[in-house]
């Protein structure tokens, strides 16, 4: 098995060629690696990408803003947090698997993930149907 040593993370192959990652792969894979996170319930995107959304399919990326310079990356994530969490716990735990996971899969170094809580989400009331009670009538 290869050594983190020997594993080469350059860019540049052999006959001149590189790997460039378009912002939306980077985006994909920070919203697959926050959603491993106990305690994220969603990403919560802009007035823009609701209405695109709504007009779209669903966007993995909602929420999640890259930007790559050479070979580091910035991300940006908006999230919503479950009630019950600490948020600082959550937080910290997100910026450490987005940043590892970009890492492993690409190569590229992570220089920050910018996290913003946009809310948080309460548990639902599960509905209990309600049945109007009888009314008992005088017979006469």
């Amino acid at each position: 098995m290869a050594t983190e040593e020997s594993i080469s993370m350059k860019t540049v192959d052999i006959q001149g060629g590189k790997i460039t990652f378009a912002p939306d792969v980077i985006a994909t894979i920070a919203s697959l690696a926050a959603n491993e996170v106990e305690g994220v319930e969603g990403m919560s995107g802009t007035m823009v990408e609701g209405i695109t959304g709504i007009l779209n399919k669903k966007n993995i990326t909602k929420g999640i803003k890259v930007e790559i310079n050479e070979d580091v990356a910035l991300i940006d994530i908006n999230v919503i947090l479950k009630y019950g969490y600490k948020i600082h716990e959550i937080s910290s735990a997100l910026q450490k698997n987005i940043k590892t996971t970009i890492e492993n899969m690409t190569g590229l170094k992570v220089a920050a993930v910018n996290v913003f809580v946009q809310s948080i989400a309460f548990e639902k009331a599960e509905k209990t149907e309600v049945k109007p009670a009888k009314v008992e009538t005088e017979e006469e």
